[in-house]
């Protein structure tokens, strides 16, 4: 499989006519059932290298990853982080997840709860959702804005684009700093989110997956499926892209998500520290100082 065209059939850098429904949730760029056992090897690959890359990013110590999760419940955010994620050092990465904001997070600007997790340099830090709840969630029920404490004068028609302009301008700088950003959207389908929701209703050890409230925001779907759309179109650059994954299919998911980060660490041309002619000079006496023991 030609790695480099698959990502490229998912990913969008200029978001200017992006449309979603190009992009179909149940695609596996052409790998069927019975091609699954390359791209689980393709996985394993991807999760060996993956640990190989982050050992090199914590040493070097000068860039850092964010990886952003955006989705429609049941979508397998939770579970194509654990299993992507399986080989690297837990020391060297933070998983993030966002809820409804608290108080004291309503009583400041919506980027502060999420700036405040960006990761250091040498890391890897994983947004379950992330301040984009605040173009989806907010935008679909706008109701939520009251909850904000914004000044009413800044509750205007244009809200919405300019919440793009100051997420954009965040991941500039993050990006001017060396903290790459790397965007994901899983795309599931309607019919199997049901599937999945089914799924967990008939099988015990999954009930506690279940909650009715996701059964309420499926009666949205139309209105996120554009909020989406929107927010896709707005804020994919070429420094922060975002990767539309079909979702349909979990393995397939896995496989993209676990390339496009391999990727991403291989485009900062990581390398180990340089060790000076001083400090080897050290490690030689180190030695000799351990072997005389």
């Amino acid at each position: 499989m030609k790695i480099e065209k698959m990502l490229k059939r998912y990913r969008v850098d200029h978001g200017k006519h992006f449309r979603l429904k190009d992009h179909d949730p149940a695609d596996t760029h052409g790998l069927d059932s019975e091609d699954k056992d390359e791209a689980k090897e393709l996985l394993a690959n991807g999760v060996e290298e993956l640990s190989r890359l982050q050992d090199i990013l914590a040493a070097q110590d000068l860039w850092g990853l964010l990886v952003i999760f955006q989705a429609m419940d049941a979508a397998g955010k939770d579970g194509t982080i654990k299993h992507v994620m399986s080989g690297v050092n837990p020391q060297g990465v933070e998983v993030t997840s966002f809820k409804v904001p608290t108080e004291e997070e309503r009583n400041h600007g919506y980027l502060w709860r999420t700036s405040q997790h960006a990761p250091a340099r040498g890391r890897i830090g994983i947004f379950n959702r992330s301040y984009y709840e605040e173009v989806l969630v907010v935008r679909v029920h706008p109701e939520v804005l009251t909850s904000e404490k914004l000044p009413k004068g800044l509750v205007t028609k244009d809200i919405w684009e300019e919440r793009y302009e100051d997420i954009c301008n965040f991941e500039r700088y993050l990006t001017r700093n060396g903290i790459a950003v790397v965007k994901f959207f899983l795309h599931l389908s309607k019919k199997e989110q049901k599937r999945r929701f089914m799924e967990r209703l008939e099988t015990p050890d999954k009930n506690w997956k279940f909650s009715a409230a996701d059964v309420k925001e499926r009666g949205f779907w139309d209105a996120y499926q554009e909020a989406y759309e929107e927010a896709i179109r707005a804020t994919a650059t070429e420094y922060a892209p975002w990767h539309v994954v079909p979702a349909d299919h979990k393995w397939f998911t896995r496989l993209v998500v676990s390339q496009a980060l391999v990727k991403e660490l291989k485009a900062m041309k990581l390398e180990y520290p340089i060790v000076s002619g001083a400090e080897k000079k050290a490690l030689g006496e180190a030695r000799r100082k351990l072997e005389r023991e």
